[in-house]
């Protein structure tokens, strides 16, 4: 009678163990990875509408007011909270215009912050 050689219980059991572990650990990084994109998509947005702002600024012929301002828009289906600091520069004809853009959901700290230099006067 010959003997036929295989795996025992506890071999296979402890097989399944490693490979539950490392296909949990495998899950999660992409679960990471999709969070992270999304996140990344958010921050861009951000950027965007702070730079649109930005445009609709240097835009206009009357130069920014000093001081602090904040408003609130929609842009791609998502909401946005504004702030907008204008604090005189170094150069006596130009002011510095800071822009920082937070989701309007929860915020506490911006996704996206610009800065630019403006002219006063406007020609």
């Amino acid at each position: 009678m010959t003997r036929v050689r295989g795996f025992t219980l506890l071999e296979v059991l402890v097989a399944l163990a490693i490979s539950a572990i490392a296909l949990s650990a495998l899950l999660r990084v992409s679960g990471l990875a999709a969070e992270n994109s999304m996140t990344l998509r958010e921050r861009m947005l951000a950027g965007w509408v702070a730079e649109d702002l930005m445009a609709l600024l240097q835009r206009t012929d009357a130069p920014p007011t000093l001081g602090e301002s904040r408003g609130a828009l929609t842009r791609d289906e998502h909401d946005w909270r504004w702030r907008q600091v204008v604090t005189p520069a170094g150069e006596r004809d130009l002011l510095r215009v800071e822009i920082s853009v937070e989701a309007g959901r929860d915020g506490g700290y911006p996704l996206a912050s610009l800065v630019a230099y403006v002219p006063r006067r406007r020609e």
